[in-house]
Formats: structure tokens, sequence, C-alpha cells
């Protein structure tokens, strides 16, 4: 017995230890991949935002979720939005049948031409949901769920894609969704008071642990991104990241990896939920969002829909979709979607702040294709990379990550070995010159170009060659650049 507690001991001290690799560090950009049966109906209300304000408080507030992907827990309470759409719509039609309609939808797909456009964007991994909370597999998985038998995809989505990814030059990840699976326990979840009670317990940790290891051994993920949870104690996940690992040495596992406990089941008591919930509140009110709490083990932290104020000394991906939604949702309006701005701005701080961007996006079930509003947003991110390459990929954060020039205008540092580089968020008036305070440097470039570049007491004035844009940051590059001593 004390052998097996040393050694689970040093193997959880070295999980601890462990540290993502710098190929994720320097990747900054990636695309992640929402696609599951619930992008058959592909529907969920838009405008309502469920993990900020006193919303968060709501006991049922999930059930008007903006995630189309969580359509059928939605379906579960009477009177939701999504229930009143779904009788108005498919009347008694039970969800398990978008699941064969689902993999109809495959007749259409072509996971070489996604994975061309993916790579056109610069990003240099792509996680793909293998199972979301219906616990619908997209692969022919061979451990056999005793609730829904034959609940995956006969074709080998994952294996297909995995192998186009690879092909185009990236690295492919997956997400496995071990907190919920509603095959095991279709526990209605209101609130984040509910999540403990909706982790499935009994045979599914089992269950669990042989598909995520069935993943490694066919998949090789180089990210194993769980989600919620995990639903078994410590001493059974240690295994299981050990293993992935040893499969996998420059692997790299999230921050949602959160061990059952036995005390989740004081949830059942109503005052515990509040509990749960008032302090789900707080923090959310704190992050802007929803940032996991941090686990015992993980390489990367996962804010979902929101970011840092400062440079962070872990590593971290903020996490959203192109809406407000992860899966394809059909009832979404120009309006729901970010913006240009906002996209490629956001995209410029979250790098300068030492994160990465896993942009998602949410193909249509009925014929596997990409809305045209995501392959927009896809194309900005292509247009803007290829222009800003050098200040995005392969950076760390500088001394500092944001300033401003000496008329205001919005910048944002990062660093590579030899160069500090700017990104100035620009005005709809034409400028010829920006003045960086703080900062020193002999000569600058622009879109591989020199500028004419002076030194004053202010700082380092540079003239520049073409007009900004309040929609796409214009990326300044300055070697042996240095913070000014003025």
């Amino acid at each position: 017995m004390a052998s097996t507690k040393s050694a689970l001991k040093k193997s959880a001290e070295a999980l601890q230890n462990h540290q993502a690799p710098s190929w994720w560090r320097a990747a900054k950009l990636g695309i992640f991949i929402h696609w599951t049966p619930a992008s058959i109906p592909a529907f969920a209300p838009t405008g309502y935002n469920m993990v900020v304000g006193e919303e968060v408080k709501n006991p049922h507030g999930f059930a008007e979720s903006p995630y189309s992907e969580w359509y059928e827990n939605s379906l579960r309470f009477p009177g939701s939005t999504v229930a009143n759409h779904h009788t108005a719509t498919y009347g008694q039609k039970p969800f398990s049948d978008f699941g064969p309609e689902w993999e109809a939808g495959l007749a259409h797909w072509d996971p070489v031409e996604w994975a061309s456009r993916f790579a056109a964007t610069g990003a240099r991994y792509v996680v793909l949901v293998a199972k979301h909370m219906e616990g619908y597999c997209l692969w022919p998985s061979a451990v056999p769920n005793p609730h829904r038998p034959n609940w995956n995809s006969s074709r080998d989505v994952v294996g297909e894609l995995a192998s186009a990814v690879r092909q185009a030059g990236m690295k492919f990840g997956l997400y496995y969704s071990g907190g919920f699976d509603a095959t095991w326990n279709d526990h209605p979840i209101g609130s984040f008071g509910d999540v403990p009670l909706a982790v499935p317990r009994g045979g599914y940790p089992e269950y669990a642990a042989a598909q995520v290891r069935e993943l490694i051994d066919r998949y090789q993920p180089s990210v194993l991104w769980n989600d919620i949870c995990w639903p078994a104690p410590r001493e059974e996940l240690i295994p299981i990241l050990e293993y992935y690992y040893q499969a996998v040495p420059d692997g790299v596992i999230n921050d949602r990896f959160l061990c059952w406990s036995p005390l989740w089941k004081m949830a059942r008591y109503k005052f515990v939920r509040k509990i749960i919930n008032n302090a789900a509140a707080k923090s959310a009110k704190k992050a802007a969002g929803l940032v996991p709490p941090k686990p015992e083990f993980f390489d990367v932290r996962t804010p979902e829909y929101t970011t840092y104020d400062e440079i962070q000394s872990v590593p971290w991906e903020c996490v959203r979709g192109m809406d407000h939604s992860f899966g394809y949702n059909r009832a979404s309006r120009p309006e729901d979607f970010i913006t240009r701005q906002d996209l490629l701005w956001s995209f410029s701080d979250i790098v300068a702040k030492g994160g990465n961007l896993l942009i998602n996006i949410g193909p249509r079930g009925e014929d596997a294709q990409i809305p045209e509003p995501q392959v927009e947003r896809l194309g900005w991110l292509q247009d803007f990379t290829a222009e800003a390459k050098d200040a995005l990929f392969d950076t760390q954060p500088w001394s500092v990550a944001e300033g401003s020039d000496e008329s205001g205008l919005e910048v944002r540092y990062t660093a590579s070995p030899d160069s500090v580089h700017a990104l100035v968020r620009g005005p709809v008036n034409h400028l010829r010159s920006l003045t960086f305070t703080g900062l020193k440097s002999e000569t600058a470039t622009s879109k591989g170009v020199a500028l004419v570049c002076r030194n004053d007491n202010h700082g380092t004035t540079v003239e520049i060659n073409t007009d900004l844009s309040p929609d796409v940051p214009l990326e300044i590059s300055f070697p042996e650049g240095k913070r000014s001593q003025a």
C-alpha cells in the first residue's frame, strides 16, 4: 500500500510539472470544430448570455443556452425556447433520430477541403469534438455504449480529418466530453449547481477511460481537450494522463480535468446548488465570462468567450465561437457574429498577452458545409495573418502588452528573438506618422517595406506608407527594439 501511494505521489508530481510544448506556445491560432447531431436541428435562442451577470444565478438559465450543441439538454425543460421550437418543428421526434440524419450529411463532406481552408488562415492546430454531451461518437468506437448502442458514426470522421489536417501541416487534437454524457445520465442541467448531479457515475468512468485510451491509441492527438470535469477521482485520472504523455510526448492537456469528488453528491440539496451558483456568478463577474476552476493537472488555461487583462505566466488560449454558439445555429442573425474589427483586434490582444486563439467553426449537419458567415471570418484571419505573421506567430509577450502611440491610438506589442512588433488599431482618418512612446529603435518595417524612423525623447516615430484601418491592425516591426529609458 505504501509503495502504491509513493508511486501515485511521484506520478502526480510529474504531471504537475509538465509544461506545454514549444509548438503549442508558438502556434497562436487554432481551429475548434463542434459538429454533432445537434447541428441538424441547429437551433438555440440568441441574445442571452448564461455565464455573465445575474443570469448565472438563475437555476434554469441553461435551459435558454445560446449554445446550439446543448439542444438536447434545453429540450428537457418544458416551455423553454428550444422545447417550443422542437414541438413546432419536429413534433414528438426524439433527439436520437438526428444521429442518422447527421451521418447521412457526411456524403457531402470533404475533409481535405476543410483542412486546406484551415491551414490558409495560418492556424497550426485543429481540435475536433470527438464526443459531446449527447454522447454521440464521431468514430466507430469499439467501446460499446450499453445505454444507446451504435450511437456513433460508422464512418471514421476523426481518422479522416486527422489525416487531412496532418497532411496540411497542422497538429490534430481531440475534444472529449468527460463530464457529461446524456446516454449515461440525462439529468437536466439548469445551472452550474446542477453540474455535479449530471456527471455520470456507475460504469461511466470506466467507459470514458476506455474511450479516451482508444482515441489515444488510434489517433495520437496532439491536444487532449477534456470538458466539464473528469468523472472519477484523481487516482483514476493519473494513469490516463500518464498513458497520454507516453503515447504523445509533446502532447497538451487543457484545464478541464477537475476530478470528481464524493462531496459533489451534496449538490442534491437546494442550498448547496444555490451556493454553487452564487460562487459561479462571482467568478463570471470577475472574469467577464467563463474561466474554468483550476484543476490539479493541466498544461494550458482555457477562458471561454473572455480573455485576460494582463500578460499571463501560464500558457492559455481563448476559446470562442464566431457567434454566440459553438455548434451551428441557424437562428443566428448577422449582428450575432463577431465583427472583423473585434475578431482581429481580439486576436492581436490575445497574442500580446501570451495566449492563443482557438476559434470555433460549427458546420451544418445536413450537408457538412461550413456556413458562409464562418467562411467569411476564416477569410479575414487568412488575410490578416498573411500581412501580420511576423507579429503573431512564433512570438512571445514583450515587456509590456499594450500601450498607445502619442496620438492615443491603441497598440499591442509582441516580441520575437530579434524584433519588437507593434499592432496598431487605426482611425478612419489618414495619419502619416506614428510615435511609439516607451520604445527605442533605429529601424522599422511594415509589410516587408522599410519605414523612415527617428528617435527623440518621446520615443520612436515612423512615417507610414499606408492608410490605417479601424478594422485591420497595422503591423510594424522594430528590429532590435527596446524599452525607452525616458
